[in-house]
């Protein structure tokens, strides 16, 4: 079962949120990280970001009740944030595709599965539940070059990857939703590319 948070709302059920985050992001090949130093830094992000315009939650239940995995987002406003990650992504695309393909658009901050979860399709699900109600169905993510499971999925999700500007590839990776365009021809077997 999937349920669905809106803004300050998911703060009633962070501690389970933040115990999933923390087991998800602390295991391989995610970096070597302390789990509770990553608990408590996700927690202190989440306070932050349940404020942000557009803020949702979707969240996996299990049959027994636990949550098995999550995806949480909000759309991008202008400026775009230069903080975490956001540097590399404006380096690796520069400012005018920034604002072009991202600025606007529903951004998929963090999808998570945990183990006991992994391999049934839960991240697919979580990913089209989380940006189907996206702003013009745009939405955009960024993950590290590092998790190839990650990078899979999106792939097969139908998500493209724009192409970096020449000299500034990074060790993010941003990827892109399918439009409708595209939902059409992958079916047929072709995918449309992002400039």
């Amino acid at each position: 079962m999937t349920l669905t948070w809106y803004g300050p709302d998911v703060l009633t059920v962070a501690d389970e949120l933040t115990e999933a985050y923390a087991e998800v992001f602390t295991a391989p090949p995610w970096e070597p990280r302390d789990f509770e130093e990553t608990r408590a830094e996700f927690r202190e992000r989440l306070e932050t970001d349940v404020h942000r315009p557009g803020f949702r939650a979707v969240l996996a239940l299990s049959e027994e009740g636990g949550l098995d995995g999550f995806a949480t987002g909000w759309t991008t406003r202008a400026p775009f944030r230069a903080d975490r990650a956001y540097g590399k992504v404006t380096r690796r695309l520069g400012a005018e595709r920034v604002s072009e393909l991202l600025v606007g658009c529903f951004e998929i901050d963090e999808l998570g599965v945990r183990s006991r979860a992994r391999g049934t399709g839960l991240g697919r699900r979580l990913l089209s539940a989380l940006s189907s109600a996206a702003p013009g169905g745009r939405a955009w993510l960024m993950t590290w070059i590092g998790a190839p499971q990650a990078l899979a999925l999106y792939r097969r999700a139908g998500w493209r990857e724009p192409e970096p500007l020449p000299g500034e590839e990074t060790d993010m990776v941003v990827f892109v939703s399918p439009g409708p365009a595209d939902e059409e021809a992958s079916g047929s077997g072709t995918q449309a590319s992002v400039p």
